[in-house]
Parts: structure tokens; sequence; C-alpha cells
């Protein structure tokens, strides 16, 4: 298979995650309980961190290092700026974040289930980026970047979206909302995964020699949505240590299937 034809389908596999994820509206009755809730976003955030590292912060300095630039300054300046980018847009994009009634960015008369759907897709916007971004490094040869450890991420961010898609969407059935209505809308807030993706290839196309500020800007966009959002909502309410177990499986799961894969 052709690597232009690998990286279409590569692109595509997390969308597939948010997919079966928001599928589980068919196949559960009732809504999910709190400590799955926590299971699954606790293990969505160490997937995350993981992929952050392995997946784009190492690249970013390998390739820094193969163009002659001091390694550490690409990831440390593409970080900090997709934590402000990501800052910028949470206070901006009108959205409600799980298990809270007060809305977050500016004021608007969006519906609550609209909301809900922005804040998934405002996180998924990041996981695009770093999906289309190291299958950019990829196609250009970079040091440290294949198509297998491409596709080793989109896995991974598709095993994280599972969760995610469910919990978008169960909660949605939860409020009266029809399961075909439901798993639409939580299908929908993935759909942003592969036109970031897109978007990002077409950007590092043009801009090679910035591939190593792109990674470690995806990185940090990332990161932000972990610990501003997975990990509170993880954490909250009893049982917190729930959530702890489930960043551990995600993140040695993350960490095995990049180092034995990539």
């Amino acid at each position: 298979m052709p690597d232009t034809l690998k990286t279409a389908v590569g692109i595509l596999v997390p969308l597939a995650g948010t997919a079966i994820g928001a599928g589980f509206v068919f196949l559960l009755r009732h809504e999910m309980k709190p400590f799955v809730q926590k299971l699954l976003l606790g293990f969505a955030s160490g997937v995350m961190l993981a992929a952050s590292v392995w997946s784009l912060i190492i690249p970013a300095i390998n390739m820094a290092e193969e163009q002659g630039v001091t390694p550490w300054v690409p990831a440390a300046a593409g970080f900090l700026l997709g934590i402000l980018f990501l800052l910028a847009l949470d206070s901006l994009i009108p959205h409600l974040h799980m298990n809270t009634d007060k809305p977050e960015g500016t004021k608007s008369g969006l519906g609550k289930s609209t909301m809900l759907v922005l804040a998934v897709t405002l996180h998924n916007l990041p996981e695009g980026m770093a999906v289309g971004v190291v299958f950019a490094g990829a196609l250009a040869g970079s040091a440290g970047v294949s198509i297998a450890a491409a596709f080793v991420l989109a896995i991974g961010i598709a095993l994280q979206n599972v969760p995610e898609g469910a919990v978008i969407s169960m909660p949605l059935v939860g409020q009266g909302m029809k399961r075909s209505r439901a798993f639409s809308l939580g299908m929908l807030s993935g759909v942003v995964e592969p036109v970031g993706a897109v978007l990002t290839l077409l950007l590092t196309g043009v801009l090679t020699p910035v591939l190593p500020y792109i990674l470690s800007f995806a990185a940090g966009a990332m990161i932000y949505v972990v610990v501003e959002e997975l990990i509170p909502e993880a954490q909250s309410g009893s049982h917190s240590n729930i959530g702890t177990i489930g960043a551990a499986m995600g993140f040695v799961i993350m960490m095995v299937l990049d180092v034995a894969l990539g």
C-alpha cells in the first residue's frame, strides 16, 4: 500500500474510535456509572500523556538535532505555543464540561447538548493535529518518525477516543435524547480530528523545516486538554483512585505500543 494511501487510512482511524465509543448508546440501556467514566477518562489521559512524549516531543527533539538546531528550543517553544493556543480557544469558544451546568468561553444562547459536544470537539482538535503532523513527518522522511510510528499514534488516539465517544453520547441519552441523535452528536465531535489532520498535513507539507515546532505544538495542546479537563474530571468526587488506575493503564499501553511497534 503506498504511503499516501496509508496516510489517508491513518487519519481516519481516530474517528473510527469515536464512532465505536458513540455506538455504546445502542448497546447500553443506562448511563455509565461514575466509576466507569472515571476509569475511561483516566485511561484517555494516560494515552494522551504517553503519546505527547513518545510520539511528539521525542521525535521533535530528534528532528531538531537532525536539522542542526539546539534540540530543546523547538520542543520548548512549540509546547508553550500549543498550551497558549488551546487556552485561547478555551476562553473564546462556548462549551460545557461534563458534570457541570456552568458554561465556559464567551456567552451564547447555545443549548446544553451543543455545548457538551463543542467541549469534546475542542479536545479533539489537537489530537487530529498530532496525527496529521506525525504522518507529515513520516512522509518527509524525518528522523525518528515512520509510517508505522504514525499508525501507532493514530491507534493510540483511537483507543482513547472510544471512552470519549461513549462519555459524550451516553449522558445525552440520559437527558432524554434519542439514541440515534446522541450517536450522531458523538460522531460529530470526532469529525474535527481528520479535518485537523488534513489541514496540518497541508501546512507541514509547505513548512517542513518547522516540523519540530509543530510536533511539540500538538504535544502542548494535548497536554493542556489532559491537565485542564481529563484529569480533573477523572479525579472529581469519590473513588478518584479509579481515574489514577485508568491513567496508569493508558500510559503503559500507549508507551508499549510506541516503543514496540513504532
